[in-house]
């Protein structure tokens, strides 16, 4: 029997294993061609007698030139902002201005988003991005419906709503950005609104508070991550002999703060110094604090007297601004609370010259110089961002032209999702409900299943093929790459319905663990479940592996698992590549429209579902492995269980469709869906063996005689 167990183990994990193998290569095919001739692009709008310019260094642009005449100004949108798609990575577009702010050419040059890398063909995304042609930088562009009249209107594309929304912001960002540095007509016809500081605002605030609501912002660097800016150089020479631990070990770790408002200044200066600092400022002057520990010091070796600090500068909407001796004040004597040590400290000051405008975005560059001979050497420029936190501004009224741009990219995506946002809350009140009252629900097992059943539709055709709703190990790659590298909350913001289900699941996850999820709110788990209920209304004969061979199969989605992450550390665009294993985009995104072997895979593995209770949930997905991991942290454990389960009682184990119930009786919380059939039968009279001798023996105990005491007279 045992030999008959194994021999069907192999035989099933080989075939599981084949299968994956074969499909993996055609889910890694990529896509991606990139245009070749970027100055025809860039011309062509122009006409024939058009040409480019010299290279504009300060500005990353280049003229276009019709007879000698600047007419316009092309350029690529990662030399102007890098904003984070998706992937955790900047999509790069070509963009051809003209002296007007009409935007004459918009084309995607690159990108890594994994909707686009293998599901949706680019086309959609170039298309997408050539309805921006035409159209002037200063004119109120929405992407979707929009119901202000002034509004002109983008075409989205379905399915990757955070991608697009993300070219949208680039093109503006870049586009107004190069406009205002070039001094086009229309940003001067229209001005931007401004916000201002509230410059008497003071709260007490220590040290982590002042950090964690970015008023202080910190750029961090390791000796790895600057050995790596200088690949491809003659400055790699320093990297060599360098040991592991050595390249972990800090090269700077720099704090950064705007000190005029009192909420600032006076936390980190105390009071007496403040009012020092803002007697030594002129009116229009802005002061700046640096403070850093590391090998590598912001202000220099070789700074002298009269000169320009060469290490340090600040950036705003392209404008440098570099300190000499004059703008630079000794830091000695800080006073917040919870403060660390730094080895150096130090005040630099904005002129008045510069027009900086403290409300608005500005940058803190870094400038790391390698030696390449004895004159000769070439630098690095490390960038941090800062803005002021909102609590320290006055916001006005958004001009509509700039409505798209000043406020966060996240916003306008919530309001416009806001109907799929409430249903989705409501469907999750819900699903708590049911949670919390599942030991009184139990007990009316026609009304649960009947629940389940109509929660579990909503969860394929609302949450799946409507909301596109449907998590992934992307997902769970991309937040890994996110905390290991720059995270942003603002990237995973962008998509409302998946942020919110990430938030549940896993706030689920430490209550109660993977189950919530994965048998409730999943879509294509639910798919499988209704597929396989139906099978059994029909008849059709239903096929369970024996335990053996299921307990060993639960060990592959860990490999699938594992193997992923170990790509994603070398290329995440391979990884999300070979994530395909998962039938999740061709299933809801795409609706089986994708090439033959996606809808092949997707297709197949829903049909084994006839026969047998969700597949790939319990031996594939790499999702469930990954929400596995954490479930063995949970704080509780509401699936009840007696001494006589497993012993001698095996009904819940045999019932269990998913086999989650060990032949000893315990149940496997890493593998249990939450599906609660087992504590229908718990609470049931007729059906739970222990309740029925339990009820058995209390009917055949002799009932005890009535005694008459009799009174001797």
């Amino acid at each position: 029997m045992y030999s008959h167990e194994l021999r069907s183990m192999g035989a099933t994990l080989f075939s599981v294993i084949i299968s994956i193998v074969l499909l993996l290569p055609a889910f890694a095919l990529a896509s991606s061609q990139l245009a070749e001739d970027h100055k025809q692009r860039l011309l062509s709008p122009f006409g024939e007698e058009a040409s480019l310019g010299e290279w504009n260094a300060d500005h990353k642009v280049w003229p276009i030139e019709v007879q000698g005449e600047v007419v316009g100004y092309g350029f690529e949108t990662i030399d102007q902002f890098n904003i984070p798609a998706y992937s955790g990575k900047p999509i790069n577009i070509l963009l051809a201005l003209d002296l007007e702010g009409v935007i004459r050419r918009a084309w995607v040059l690159s990108h890594h988003e994994p909707i686009l890398l293998v599901g949706i063909p680019e086309k959609k995304l170039w298309d997408f991005a050539q309805q921006y042609e035409a159209l002037t930088i200063t004119d109120h562009i929405r992407v979707g419906h929009s119901t202000a009249e002034q509004s002109k209107t983008i075409d989205a594309v379905t399915g990757a709503t955070v991608t697009v929304m993300v070219v949208h912001e680039t093109i503006l960002r870049s586009a107004k950005k190069v406009a205002r540095a070039m001094g086009l007509k229309a940003v001067a016809a229209s001005p931007q609104s401004r916000a201002s500081v509230k410059q008497e605002f003071y709260q007490p605030a220590s040290w982590a508070e002042l950090t964690g609501d970015g008023s202080i912002r910190r750029l961090m660097l390791d000796q790895a991550e600057v050995d790596k800016a200088f690949e491809n150089t003659q400055g790699m020479r320093h990297r060599r002999g360098r040991s592991e631990e050595e390249a972990q070990e800090t090269f700077i770790d720099l704090y950064y703060g705007y000190l005029n408002v009192p909420s600032i200044g006076r936390n980190l200066l105390g009071d007496s110094e403040y009012r020092w600092l803002m007697d030594e400022l002129g009116p229009d002057d802005h002061a700046i604090a640096v403070l850093a520990n590391g090998e590598y010091s912001f202000k220099g070796s070789g700074y002298v007297r009269g000169g320009i600090f060469d290490r340090l500068q600040l950036s705003q909407d392209g404008i440098q601004i570099s300190f000499r001796d004059v703008d630079y004040y000794r830091l000695s004597d800080v006073y917040a609370a919870g403060m660390p040590e730094f080895s150096e400290m130090a005040i630099f000051i904005v002129r008045d010259n510069y027009q900086f405008n403290p409300a608005a975005p500005w940058q803190i560059e870094l400038l790391v110089r390698r030696q390449t001979g004895p004159v000769e050497s070439i630098f690095v420029t490390f960038e941090g961002q800062y803005q002021l936190p909102d609590y320290l501004l006055v916001q006005p009224d958004p001009v509509a032209a700039d409505l798209e741009v000043d406020q966060p990219m996240w916003v306008g995506i919530w309001q416009q999702r806001s109907f799929q946002i409430g249903v989705l809350l409501v469907s999750l009140l819900l699903l708590t409900g049911i949670i919390f009252l599942q030991d009184w629900l139990v007990r009316y097992p026609r009304l649960l299943h009947n629940l389940r059943r109509g929660f579990l539709i909503y969860t394929v055709f609302f949450l799946g093929w409507y909301a596109l709703g449907q998590l992934s190990i992307v997902n769970v790659l991309t937040f890994t790459h996110a905390l290991m590298g720059e995270f942003r909350w603002e990237l995973f913001l962008m998509d409302p319905l998946i942020f919110i289900l990430w938030g549940f699941t896993a706030a689920t996850i430490v209550l109660w663990g993977r189950g919530i999820f994965c048998g409730w709110l999943c879509p294509f788990g639910a798919l499988q479940e209704l597929i396989n209920e139906v099978a059994r209304k029909l008849k059709i004969k239903q096929f369970e592996p024996p335990f053996a061979v299921h307990e060993r199969l639960w060990a592959v989605k860990y490999i699938i698992l594992l193997a992923l992450f170990g790509i994603s550390l070398e290329s995440m665009a391979t990884a999300e590549r070979y994530a395909e294993v998962e039938p999740f985009k061709t299933t809801f995104f795409l609706v089986f429209q994708r090439e033959w072997w996606f809808a092949t895979w997707a297709l197949l593995l829903l049909f084994v579902s006839l026969f047998t209770r969700k597949v790939y949930c319990r031996y594939i997905c790499p999702l469930g492995a990954a929400l596995a991991i954490p479930t063995k942290l949970r704080l509780f454990d509401w699936l009840k269980r007696r001494k006589e389960c497993g012993s001698p009682c095996q009904l819940c184990a045999v019932e269990c469709e998913i086999q989650a119930i060990h032949p000893d009786g315990t149940i496997n919380a890493n593998e249990c869906h939450h599906c609660l059939d087992c504590q229908m039968t718990y609470h049931n009279p007729n059906k739970c063996p222990p309740l029925i001798n339990k009820a058995k023996q209390r009917k055949s105990k002799p009932k005890p005689e009535h005694l008459i005491e009799t009174v001797n007279t």
